[in-house]
């Protein structure tokens, strides 16, 4: 059995410089696709599932970016309130979601927000509800190529307290507290989802550890809202996301509370 020192996730040489970033990379794109120069809108956003990233395509509610350099995405450019929203679909999992939460900080980005899907763990939350992450467990890899070993990062407060405010009214329960992020939903078990509950973690999901430790280690603005739609003692229908509409709304407020963060 291998000491903690010796497993390469728990001595990242974290002082380091990276050898590889995100800058070439999408100089390349640029080169390679004929991309316009440009940066991409100051707000945007991760849609981990995807549906609704389809919908504002398929409806006509947003148009195809032209300045997204990016060899494995398209971001979508919606209005809200005369402001851009960029939106980028099925950026799920902590490695994912870096990768393009860091390519949108290079890109012009000043706030990054992720709307995921969530499974609840407290049963003091109905379903479906929207939680506000104010910390994760950080059950996942991510996270430790850019901070040292902990339990738990913290959420930017900013644009975690400004989330909340503008979500209040959606239509959805909502609350704040922790959750529990994970890299292999399959291997979550009945004893961990217990333990979890008794020390207050609200939903499980699988970005936010990793985008909060980007975040610290950048010193950007990136929240995330989730979604819990699904419970392994729910005996109702597991994963209603509710109508599009409903999900168009919470992207609003999400858009209103990163042009709120921009300003502020």
């Amino acid at each position: 059995m291998p000491s903690p020192e010796e497993l390469p996730l728990l001595t990242h040489p974290l002082e380091d410089e990276s050898a590889f970033t995100p800058e070439p990379l999408l100089e390349a794109v640029r080169a390679e696709r004929g991309v316009e120069p440009g940066e991409i809108p100051k707000v945007c956003m991760l849609d981990f599932d995807g549906d609704l990233t389809d919908w504002l395509a398929r409806t006509g509610r947003s148009s195809r970016s032209r300045n997204w350099a990016c060899f494995h995405t398209s971001m979508e450019i919606v209005e809200i309130d005369g402001a851009p929203l960029g939106v980028v679909g099925r950026t799920i999992g902590g490695p994912y979601a870096v990768l393009i939460a860091e390519q949108m900080l290079v890109s012009g980005a000043e706030v990054v927000v992720g709307l995921t899907s969530a499974g609840r763990v407290s049963d003091n939350l109905p379903l479906p509800s929207l939680v506000i992450p104010t910390r994760a467990l950080r059950d996942e890899g991510t996270s430790f190529h850019y901070l040292p070993p902990s339990t738990w990062i913290d959420a930017p407060e900013g644009i975690a307290r400004l989330l909340s405010e503008e979500l209040a009214d959606v239509g959805l329960p909502i609350a704040r507290g922790p959750v529990w992020t994970t890299d292999a939903p399959y291997r979550e078990t009945a004893a961990q989802i217990e333990r979890h509950a008794a020390s207050g973690v609200l939903g499980v999901e699988m970005q936010a550890a990793s985008l909060f430790a980007l975040a610290k280690a950048k010193q950007a603005s990136i929240g995330v809202v989730a979604h819990l739609t699904n419970a392994t003692d729910h005996e109702g229908e597991d994963f209603d996301k509710g109508h599009d509409e409903l999900s168009f709304e919470i992207l609003k407020r999400i858009s209103r509370a990163g042009r709120r963060a921009c300003s502020g």
